[in-house]
């Protein structure tokens, strides 16, 4: 049971720190995508299709990222605490479905 376009806009503002806008605006990151930091210590700059975001798969990442940054995000941008195997066999799936 997923959630909507709507809901899973609602929660990234929500999880992203203010300067997401900044993230989104940087010419290194396409139309349609959004940059993620990933890992437990040394965290690695991803980017991922923003339709990623309303998979249930990827809104426990958000959930988890919400839990454990709030709104301070160390990075500045959307910073996900997993670790970055695990996050690629994430992407992996999402890229396939």
């Amino acid at each position: 049971m997923g959630i909507g376009l709507v809901q899973a806009k609602q929660k990234l503002l929500r999880t992203l720190s203010v300067r997401i806008g900044n993230a989104l605006a940087t010419p290194n990151v396409p139309k349609g995508h959004i940059a993620v930091y990933v890992g437990e210590s040394n965290r690695k700059r991803f980017v991922i299709p923003i339709s990623f975001l309303n998979h249930p798969l990827f809104q426990d990442l958000l959930n988890r990222a919400e839990e454990e940054y709030g709104f301070n995000h160390p990075m500045g941008g959307l910073t996900i605490p997993c670790s970055e195997e695990y996050f690629i066999s994430i992407t992996t799936i999402l890229n396939c479905s």
